[in-house]
């Protein structure tokens, strides 16, 4: 499957498309306690995207993150880490994947977790921001084919000021590191 590699207007398709995925993922996680969320640029309503449904597996506890990697694994998705983002393991699609998306187990309340609510949470309900942002995504767009570390360094300043503004806090995100699926 070819990787989406432009930014597009907001399409109300995305939301049911993240409902086939989650309902792809519930048999292979239902024997512990789990939510499988839309997070990402495509969960925020009015909000120009790459077309990759970024879905987190939360899981309450630590010691729950190997059984959702075997379980994942077992469905067809392969392992990768947390590419660099600590507290979020991530995840390739199995073969036979009908809608691109990234694929993270994160633990409830921890930093990769939070930071994936935050934003997605302040985009629904700023209409300023959500702007700000679909008009960063979209001057970087043409980064998408060439460097996406560009691209998603380009958003980097943008979305460490807006999780700032999310959480009250400009503490948030002082790593400056974000991920090429989120956002």
């Amino acid at each position: 499957m070819i990787v989406p590699a432009e930014v597009v207007d907001y399409d109300p398709q995305w939301a049911l498309w993240f409902e086939a995925i989650r309902a792809r993922l519930t048999p292979y996680l239902a024997e512990f306690p789990n939510v499988i969320e839309h997070v990402g640029s495509t969960a925020v309503p009015g909000l120009a995207a790459k077309p990759i449904i970024d879905v987190d597996v939360v899981v309450p506890t630590a010691d729950l993150v190997p059984a959702a990697i075997e379980r994942l694994t077992a469905a067809g998705y392969r392992h990768e880490g947390d590419q660099g983002i600590p507290g979020r393991e991530a995840f390739a699609l199995p073969p036979d994947t009908v809608h691109y998306h990234h694929l993270y187990v994160v633990v409830d309340g921890n930093k990769a977790h939070q930071d994936h609510v935050l934003l997605r949470d302040h985009l629904r309900i700023d209409a300023v921001d959500r702007e700000r942002y679909a008009a960063r995504k979209r001057e970087l767009a043409h980064l998408l084919t060439t460097d996406r570390t560009a691209y998603v360094e380009g958003k980097g300043a943008l979305v460490l000021e807006m999780l700032a503004r999310a959480s009250g806090s400009l503490g948030v995100g002082a790593s400056g590191r974000t991920s090429p699926a989120d956002h």
